[in-house]
C-alpha cells in the first residue's frame, strides 16, 4: 500500500479487525500525490492533468 513496514501492524494492543479497518479508511500515500498533482495541473494551466488533448 505504500506505507512503511508496521505502520499499523506494529501498534500495540490494535486486534486485526481494527488494522483492517484503519488501512480500508486511509488515503494512499502515492495515490494522494497523484491527485494532487493532477489538481495543481488544472489549477496552474487548466489542462486535463491526463497527459492528453482535452
Amino acid at each position: 500500500m505504500g506505507l512503511p513496514a508496521g505502520h499499523v501492524t506494529a501498534v500495540p494492543g490494535l486486534t486485526r479487525t481494527a488494522q483492517l479497518r484503519a488501512l480500508g479508511n486511509g488515503v494512499l500515500p502515492d495515490q494522494a500525490a497523484a491527485a494532487l498533482r493532477l489538481l495543481l495541473d488544472r489549477a496552474t494551466t487548466g489542462g486535463t492533468g491526463l497527459g492528453v488533448a482535452a
